[in-house]
């Protein structure tokens, strides 16, 4: 029997960097996240090994800082618009961090977060607006509870740590 929160036009990649939500968690709210690894560098694989914790960090000197550490969202979208999931729906996976939103506070808890392959610095692809467009509407399908005023940016949920998904990212595109 297939998992329902493994979403059906995902490839699933099993990350560890996740935990079970707490008890009768409301999960209400997406954040979008952007990132490249290097920065700027697409179309290769340093993001999953980051996510399923494989990253050799002599790879790239700015993959130094990320030795040791241990995240992951729910789902990544590349550049061409494919859609790779690591952590099941109904789990609670490492992508905010520190988040304070509306007096709300450890979005972890009741977030999916969706990563888009990018930069700050860059815009984003129409094949990625399209599957991100398609994906938030199947997670509200899940969840009914979540609205399109909770879908957030991580700068929204941790202003002056987070810039992503950047002046770039086209909210109109996806709402």
């Amino acid at each position: 029997m297939k998992n329902k929160f493994i979403l059906d036009n995902s490839k699933y990649i099993e990350s560890c960097n996740c935990e079970d939500r707490p008890n009768n968690t409301v999960v209400d709210s997406i954040i979008i996240h952007c990132i490249s690894l290097p920065e700027n560098e697409y179309d290769n694989d340093n993001v999953i090994n980051l996510f399923t914790n494989t990253l050799d960090i002599n790879l790239h000197n700015s993959f130094k800082e990320l030795k040791n550490i241990r995240v992951s969202s729910h789902l990544f979208i590349r550049r061409h618009g494919d859609l790779i999931q690591f952590v099941p729906l109904d789990k609670k996976a490492w992508h905010a961090g520190k988040s304070k939103y509306m007096n709300r506070e450890n979005f972890n808890d009741f977030s999916i977060g969706i990563e888009m392959e990018g930069s700050v610095n860059d815009c984003y692809t129409d094949k990625q607006y399209f599957t991100l467009k398609n994906t938030i509407d199947a997670i509200k399908k899940l969840f009914p509870s979540i609205q399109d005023s909770n879908i957030l940016g991580h700068s929204d949920i941790a202003p002056g740590r987070k810039m992503d998904p950047g002046k770039y990212f086209l909210w109109e595109k996806i709402k």
